[in-house]
């Protein structure tokens, strides 16, 4: 057994030891508002119930390891003192992960992961509409861990009204844990569908996606493609090129069948496209399409 003392380990190495280990971690899909009233949305697996009465829901926005930098949510909990964490399923899920993108001040996540924003009762920031349930909460108290990149701040937070789907609900008014359909997160991009096991989602860190706004509204509005795959067409950096579109149709010699087949079955071949995790391809197959 290999043993470390975390002193001497690098933060970044240590953060991917503790997230390896520690999981499945349930997901604050946390909607805040800025003093200006701009909607942020996003998602952070350091996250937990931990008092009925009163009802306590924390979280932790970690400063950045690689710059040591705070986040929005942050900022945004400490101005208005007013957060909804919103529950998330495996029907959003390539959304929610598409809205951890380092977007740049002032751009609405809701929009960028093409996600509903929804009037909450009692507090400022916005409902997640597609999520199965929503908390409403005062920010009580924030604790700061520490001053370098890694370090979290406890994010305290009384809910003070709660949302529930009734899609979600048995026959007795309770949650159907199968009906609800829980993801986690676990290391590197893996996370877990509590109902049926591990999945993996790449992380889109390194790139800035165009997001789901900027999908034509003849492939966004599509009644085939799911909000998961809306999520990982709005995760690539910038869409393939009219020269790179014709090469993937000569070279898969699909110029007849684009030509031939409607609209739906494109779609459904993109999804297939998009559930072997060829972004590029699906890509290219829409918008020959739209091209024709």
């Amino acid at each position: 057994m290999k043993t470390f003392t975390p002193k001497n380990l690098k933060t970044k190495e240590l953060h991917g030891h503790l997230l390896g280990a520690i999981g499945p971690r349930p997901i604050a899909f946390a909607s805040t508002v800025n003093k200006e009233g701009i909607p942020n949305l996003s998602p952070y697996s350091f996250f937990n119930v931990f008092s009925a009465n009163p009802p306590i829901l924390i979280f932790s926005p970690a400063r950045r390891v690689r710059d040591n930098t705070t986040k929005h949510t942050l900022q945004n909990c400490e101005d208005t003192k007013e957060v909804v964490v919103n529950i998330v399923n495996y029907d959003i899920v390539q959304q929610m992960s598409l809205s951890s993108t380092e977007y740049s001040e002032g751009v609405n996540e809701f929009v960028k992961s093409g996600l509903t924003m929804l009037e909450s009762d009692v507090v400022k920031p916005p409902r997640v509409k597609e999520s199965p349930v929503h908390f409403e909460c005062k920010v009580k108290d924030i604790i700061y861990l520490g001053n370098e990149g890694g370090a979290g701040n406890l994010i305290i937070s009384e809910v003070v009204k709660i949302h529930i789907n009734d899609d979600i609900l048995d026959e007795n008014g309770k949650i159907d844990q199968h009906k609800i359909d829980q993801v986690a997160r676990m290391g590197g991009d893996w996370y877990t569908r509590a109902n049926q096991g591990l999945f993996e989602v790449r992380k889109p860190l390194t790139t800035l996606g165009i997001g789901v706004d900027q999908i034509p509204d003849d492939i966004r509005l599509s009644d085939i493609l799911t909000g998961n795959d809306l999520g990982k067409l709005g995760n690539i950096e910038k869409l393939p090129t009219e020269t790179e579109v014709e090469s993937f149709v000569k070279e898969e010699n699909l110029k007849q069948y684009i030509l031939n087949e409607n609209i739906e079955n494109i779609h459904h071949k993109a999804q297939e496209y998009l559930r072997s995790k060829d972004v590029f391809s699906a890509w290219c197959i829409l918008l020959a399409k739209k091209n024709n």
